[in-house]
């Protein structure tokens, strides 16, 4: 059975490049790259919020990247990494692959700060 995309590939169109990181640690000590490119597209989402603490009233910036299909077949789980769209570079926070119920990957979604 074929399902639909949610996420198509039509409504990708925001360049950006996506690091994304191991669990482990390399020889010199650096985060373990499982995933380095700049030639992708995606769908992004910016929201800020204000957070109000003791000394200051703080702004968080935070988006949605989501792209069509698995950006990292080889990567069971995303975790962390960097991601990078109109030139600022940003943490990923957290990844989700949504899969159907065969159990590909219909859509990848990274939550950066």
């Amino acid at each position: 059975m074929k399902y639909p995309k949610l996420v198509p590939e039509s409504m990708c169109k925001t360049p950006c490049s996506v690091t994304i990181y191991g669990e482990g640690i390399s020889e010199d000590g650096a985060p373990e790259v499982l995933l380095e490119t700049d030639t992708l597209k995606c769908n992004y989402q910016d929201k800020a919020k204000t957070i109000m603490t003791k000394e200051q009233k703080l702004v968080q910036i935070t988006g949605s990247a989501y792209f069509c299909g698995d950006i990292a077949p080889n990567v069971p789980v995303i975790s962390s990494g960097e991601f990078t769209v109109f030139g600022v570079k940003r943490q990923i926070q957290q990844g989700t692959k949504a899969r159907n119920p065969d159990g590909t990957v219909n859509y990848t979604l990274l939550e950066v700060v």
